[in-house]
């Protein structure tokens, strides 16, 4: 039974800190919620799917990747546009705008079974970590998916 969530990012985190930050968090389940599993750029390599899954081995923590969760094209398409207006890069955002937040309530998590995705899990996992690449939660879907997990498990929700 799950009895906390933690999300990440890696923007602003060397390698070192994102593989530390896990392992000081006790994460037993790592939960890619990326639709593409790559990133742009040598200084983020290591979160690349098979490194990342690599790595991961090395330090007993397993590995699930859940595309259901990532954003559509569209979705990402109307954050992009809010960005550009603003004048804000992906990497340096500090928070999602109305328009993504309501069409990935709609379309990602309204047909989300949190009940179910608790079922995926074996019992030994306690701690998962929701991840996606955005520094800052609030900036990342996976806040919004942890937001909802909390509320319907009744479990802390903790950024690292």
């Amino acid at each position: 039974m799950i009895e906390r969530i933690f999300t990440t990012g890696v923007y602003g985190k060397t390698e070192d800190r994102f593989f530390r930050e896990l392992l000081e968090a006790r994460i037993e389940t790592f939960c890619d919620i990326r639709m593409r599993r790559g990133v742009r750029g040598s200084q983020y390599a290591f979160v690349n799917s098979t490194r990342l899954q690599e790595r991961l081995a090395e330090q007993k923590i397993t590995y699930r990747y859940f595309p259901r969760l990532a954003p559509s094209r569209e979705i990402r398409d109307a954050q992009h546009a809010v960005d550009f207006q603003q004048g804000v890069l992906k990497r340096t955002r500090q928070e999602l705008g109305e328009e993504f937040k309501r069409k990935y309530v709609n379309e990602v998590l309204a047909s989300f079974d949190s009940q179910q995705f608790a079922q995926e899990f074996d019992s030994t996992a306690l701690r998962i970590v929701l991840f996606c690449v955005e520094g800052n939660p609030a900036a990342c879907h996976r806040s919004l998916v942890a937001e909802r997990l909390h509320n319907d498990w009744g479990v802390p929700v903790e950024h690292l």
